[in-house]
């Protein structure tokens, strides 16, 4: 099979789509139990716009039933009449549709990453309407700093939308590492100090706003599940490559995240007992073979770069893809092994939950040796099961602020709920 058949590809930012946001009904067998008015205001912003009939069919309700919830959620200015499309042979002027109204409220998306902090505001229909960018010095992990950082990063781009502060109905926020996100704890994060930080009820103190949280690559899933690939899958799993390796997943258009919320630590998985030292201070992590700062460690002596070479990991790492490229026997050794295990983590994913889609995403999906034709190989010996079909592998490589987008996922989640079901009795 050739690798452009095994490997699909996204073109990054070609996301926003015009059809709505958020997973796409598949059946009531998979629909939340949640309440009806709630239900339909989902399915309107899910479809973009919707006839009042194709919505009462959806939801299984009589055409009677929808136009009194409808007549609720218009007279609360929470969806509008829009013109709808003209329907196949139909004559006349197009039918009257529903479409979420974006202006009803805004929420804010925050990554804090190491070395980038980068923010998204979208109205409620997840329409983007500004983003903004906060570099770093370095990995610095004081709470206070980090705290200010947020802040003014919050700050800068709520004045770049031009949208008054009283019309945020709350910001969510993503950071690499093990987070409670029901308690809106960080239980430890490679780019915040201390542990079981109670993060979101300090940056609902500092921003007067209500924050949740959760893992980043957790956002970066409900980035796929609400405006990428993911929208009308039953089941995805996500694998990011970045300063660490990371993974979300979705089961029946619900993102999981385990009895304790901190599920699915994919890199720190074991997959050489008493091997390399991870940044978690265990051994033998999957990430510590297949991440940035493992790949750096290893540059350093197949380069030679000593202490005289002050290079920044992301130069080391462009250095190293360069010397792989024209030949470098070192250089290819290093990427082929770090692809060997990547492989083997794949594998571990499709033996555990039998994904149908799998995306890699994140920065280092630039250096091909992480999906290259013998890494597909090597994942599909490993995967349990003769003649089983391995799941499609796609690659896309959203920019920094597809993380932000998830984290505006996570909060049209909570605060669309919330506004959906503020009127009823």
């Amino acid at each position: 099979m050739a690798q452009e058949q095994r490997v699909g590809q996204a073109r990054a930012g070609a996301n926003e789509s015009p059809e709505g946001c958020g997973p796409i009904w598949l059946g009531s067998e998979v629909a939340a139990p949640v309440p009806l008015r709630q239900r339909a205001y989902e399915g309107i912003r899910s479809a973009g716009q919707i006839a009042r009939v194709d919505l009462a069919r959806q939801l299984d309700v009589s055409p009677a039933t929808v136009t009194a919830l409808i007549s609720e959620l218009l007279a609360e200015g929470l969806v509008e009449e829009v013109e709808g499309q003209a329907r196949p042979g139909a004559r006349g002027r197009p039918p009257v549709a529903l479409g979420v109204r974006g202006a009803a409220g805004y929420v804010i998306g925050l990554k804090l990453g190491e070395f980038q902090h980068s923010a998204v505001l979208a109205d409620m229909a997840g329409h983007t309407v500004a983003s903004a960018s906060l570099e770093r010095d370095g990995p610095a992990r004081s709470l206070k700093v980090i705290l200010e950082e947020a802040e003014a990063l919050t700050r800068k781009v709520i004045a770049r939308a031009g949208v008054p502060e009283g019309q945020i109905l709350g910001l969510a926020a993503g950071l690499p590492g093990l987070v409670d996100h029901p308690r809106g704890e960080v239980l430890w994060s490679s780019v915040l100090e201390g542990h079981q930080v109670p993060l979101a009820a300090l940056l609902t103190d500092s921003l007067g706003l209500p924050v949740w949280i959760d893992n980043d690559t957790n956002l970066l899933t409900l980035a796929e599940l609400w405006f990428g690939r993911g929208r009308a899958a039953r089941s995805f799993a996500v694998i990011s490559i970045e300063q660490g390796v990371g993974m979300g997943l979705a089961l029946d258009q619900q993102l999981y995240r385990g009895a304790h919320s901190v599920a699915l630590e994919l890199g720190h998985t074991k997959v050489q007992l008493d091997g390399a030292l991870c940044r978690c201070g265990q051994r033998g992590c999957l990430e510590a073979y297949t991440s940035d700062y493992a790949l750096v460690r290893e540059a350093q002596t197949a380069l030679d770069l000593g202490s005289r070479h002050q290079l920044s990991p992301h130069l080391v790492l462009e250095s190293l893809h360069d010397q792989a490229k024209a030949g470098n026997e070192a250089a290819r050794t290093i990427f082929r092994r770090a692809g060997r295990y990547m492989a083997a983590g794949l594998a571990n994913v499709v033996n555990l939950f039998d994904p149908s889609l799998v995306i890699l995403s994140g920065e280092r999906m630039q250096y091909q040796y992480l999906y290259a034709e013998d890494v597909m190989r090597e994942m599909e010996r490993m995967i349990v099961g003769q003649g089983r079909e391995a799941p499609r592998v796609e690659v896309n490589a959203w920019g920094d602020l597809g993380w932000a987008r998830g984290a505006v996922a996570l909060g049209l989640t909570h605060a669309g709920a919330a506004l959906a079901m503020r009127g009823a009795a």
